[in-house]
């Protein structure tokens, strides 16, 4: 039977240069080393994502603009064409009244426009005069091809340009537009005949001549 030293336990055998704890640093490092790739994997995976989010909602954001934009346009043209429909619609039914309004200018340079029939016509003309219907065309005035149409043509000494000397039939226009234009007569100087501006000119020169 053995006897056993008392005080002593065993021990396994380690070696002076503590190669047995080496190991375990090993493993700490490796747990480390794998732990760091896949965290970092993790936030590449999240900023791709907030790339691609961002990515969409800034074409989301384009698409919207462009579509108020469309949205925009669409509401002008159509309220343009809204005013358009309604200011032909109103120059032809004015266009249609004309005859009456000359029919009533021609009774009333008659001294015809009386009673009740002067009250009918007057009507008329405040109706027309509020959907925008304007007169024009006066005698004096010059002759304007674009708002005038001549139909008789004469000389005359005492005009120094292409005037309307009378007002066949009065021209009529809605705001800018023409719907008729005014029929006159029409009178030019006479050929070969100095404008009153030379002539007073002329008759400067003979004076300081003579004097």
């Amino acid at each position: 039977m053995s006897e056993e030293t008392p005080g002593f336990e065993e021990k396994p055998d380690v070696p002076a240069d503590g190669t047995p704890e080496e190991p375990k640093a090993a493993d700490s490092a490796a747990k480390a080393e794998g732990a760091a790739p896949a965290g970092d994997a993790t936030d590449v995976a999240l900023l791709a994502q907030l790339d691609q989010a961002r990515t969409a909602l800034g074409e989301r954001t384009g698409d919207l603009q462009r579509l108020q934009a469309e949205y925009q346009n669409y509401r002008r043209r159509v309220e343009r064409d809204r005013v358009t429909v309604k200011e032909i619609a109103v120059a032809n039914l004015l266009t249609e009244l004309l005859p009456v309004l000359d029919d009533i200018g021609r009774a009333r340079d008659h001294g015809e426009l009386v009673g009740g029939f002067k009250s009918v016509a007057e009507s008329l003309e405040t109706v027309a005069a509020k959907m925008g219907l304007q007169q024009f065309g006066k005698e004096g005035e010059p002759f304007d091809p674009t708002i005038h149409e001549a139909l008789m043509h004469s000389y005359a000494p005492d005009v120094t340009e292409t005037t309307c000397v009378a007002i066949l039939q009065p021209g009529y226009r809605i705001g800018e537009r023409t719907i008729r234009p005014a029929r006159v007569a029409v009178a030019e100087p006479q050929p070969g005949a100095a404008p009153a501006a030379g002539k007073a000119e002329e008759s400067d020169d003979s004076e300081k001549d003579s004097d």
